[in-house]
């Protein structure tokens, strides 16, 4: 039985009914909804509002509802118009009359406002798991190829020499931030619309603090229009989801090309991979393909709630009911994407040979040879030019800065001695690179070491 009838002679035409309902996908926030009925019931018998005895009496059975849908006991009937309707329902059945004062001085908008925050709190916290277990697998890797020589890249064009941990670890940094992104989200997200009513309040003495309080929220909403009519809060989450799955996605377009036999820098292991129908040879990085592809289903999730949300006048509208399907498949989606790269990223064989042998090629040393002819006194420009022209000299006769001959490099710049080979050697080249945040070997431990403080913590 809709809450709303009394007003209507006809019931809802079925088709429209079934357009209409949300039980569907609002069925998830039942824990949610009925944690908010018992706070709401707690305050109501408190402050007088309805008798305490029967305030006891309905947070006692919306206690025995929420643990008989934990446990299967109780199912949630999918032809209810949706969860807010079937609980009250359900609660009459077991009480009563008792059961239908629950509703005193509240509205289903600010009802299922403050569900979908408790919900969304909730659903953080699973995400926060899942992005610290990614970055302690990705720590750990880091650890483990501290000193693992590969070549850095820009415009995807060797670049300069780098190392393995330290590449990892610049997906660890964009993930601790996406961490601290959703610390902030939950700060406005924990407070509580509850006394909203459906747009201007209501006349009961409601203590609205002391409900969240009870419901653990940092307060309450300042102004009944806002508290009801908007989802900021839910668009600053979808935000944090797309973020990460922008930093998830790069990954895994990294990996993918790691993985191809052009790469060879790493193996995924058979868990994380599949094979061709056609083609016996193949071994394809279809979870990190999947990964990047999701990627496009969360963006698409957060301009859905943008579209909705963008007209919309206050105070609420049946349009904003759109906004759970959006978020709710966010949230689905970046856990489980976050939750499969995790093991395929710890399970995965590092080829450090092939990456070594590729840093020895595309000339990633040359900053390092003008550096040194920099230290010999020459202004940086000139030393960038003398460079290049050995670059030139190397690619014609198809030699490296490290087989050029000394006699080659005097030709350009008379300042170039023997020592030259060690400055542009790669494992010096890589460890000479200490300023904080660079990738030698020692920079690497170094951040590897405040990262796991930093995890250490998170445990505290």
């Amino acid at each position: 039985m809709p809450l709303w009838t009394g007003r209507f002679k006809k019931s809802l035409d079925k088709k429209t009914n079934d357009f209409n309902s949300s039980i569907p996908f609002d069925c998830r926030m039942a824990q949610q909804d009925i944690r908010g009925s018992v706070a709401h019931a707690t305050m109501l018998g408190k402050q007088g509002i309805i008798d305490k005895s029967e305030s006891d009496k309905i947070v006692a059975s919306l206690k025995e509802i929420a643990a008989d849908l934990e446990c299967g006991a109780l199912e949630i009937d999918m032809t209810a118009e949706d969860i807010h309707t079937f609980v009250e329902g359900e609660l009459t059945k077991r009480i009563g009359d008792s059961g239908k004062r629950l509703h005193t001085a509240r509205s289903r908008n600010d009802q299922v406002a403050l569900d979908l925050r408790l919900y969304l709190l909730d659903q953080c916290k699973v995400l926060e798991e899942s992005v610290k277990s990614l970055i302690e697998v990705i720590v750990n890797k880091a650890e483990e190829n501290y000193d693992a020589v590969m070549p850095g890249y820009t415009h995807l064009q060797r670049a300069q020499p780098v190392t393995f941990g330290h590449h990892l670890l610049a997906y660890a940094n964009m993930l601790m931030r996406d961490l601290d992104r959703l610390y902030d989200c939950k700060k406005r997200m924990a407070v509580s619309p509850l006394g909203s009513g459906a747009l201007a309040g209501t006349t009961y003495p409601l203590d609205r603090e002391y409900v969240a309080e009870l419901l653990g929220l940092n307060g309450v909403s300042d102004n009944s229009l806002d508290g009801v009519s908007d989802r900021d809060y839910a668009l600053e989450l979808l935000s944090t989801l797309s973020i990460i799955m922008v930093h998830l996605s790069r990954f895994a377009e990294e990996i993918i090309a790691w993985c191809s036999w052009e790469f060879k820098f790493i193996e995924l292991d058979d868990a994380f991979s599949t094979g061709s129908s056609i083609m016996p040879q193949k071994k394809n990085p279809d979870i990190a393909e999947l990964v990047r592809g999701k990627a496009g289903r969360v963006f698409g999730d957060l301009q859905t709630l943008l579209t909705v949300m963008k007209g919309i006048p206050l105070a609420y509208n049946k349009d904003m009911q759109e906004d759970k399907e959006a978020v709710f498949d966010a949230l689905d989606t970046v856990i489980m994407c976050l939750d499969t790269f995790a093991p395929m990223l710890e399970t995965a064989t590092v080829n450090r040979e092939n990456m070594r042998n590729a840093a020895a090629k595309g000339f990633i040393n040359a900053t390092d040879c003008a550096d040194y002819l920099v230290y010999k006194g020459l202004p940086f420009r000139d030393a960038y030019k003398a460079t290049g022209m050995l670059v030139a000299t190397c690619i014609d006769k198809g030699l490296t800065l490290e087989t050029l001959p000394i006699s080659e490099y005097k030709a350009v710049c008379d300042l170039f001695d023997e020592d030259v080979y060690t400055a542009i050697d790669l494992d010096e080249c890589v460890k000479k690179r200490t300023v904080k945040g660079g990738p030698s070997p020692e920079c690497v431990l170094a951040e590897v070491k405040a990262m796991k403080t930093k995890m250490d913590n998170w445990n505290k």
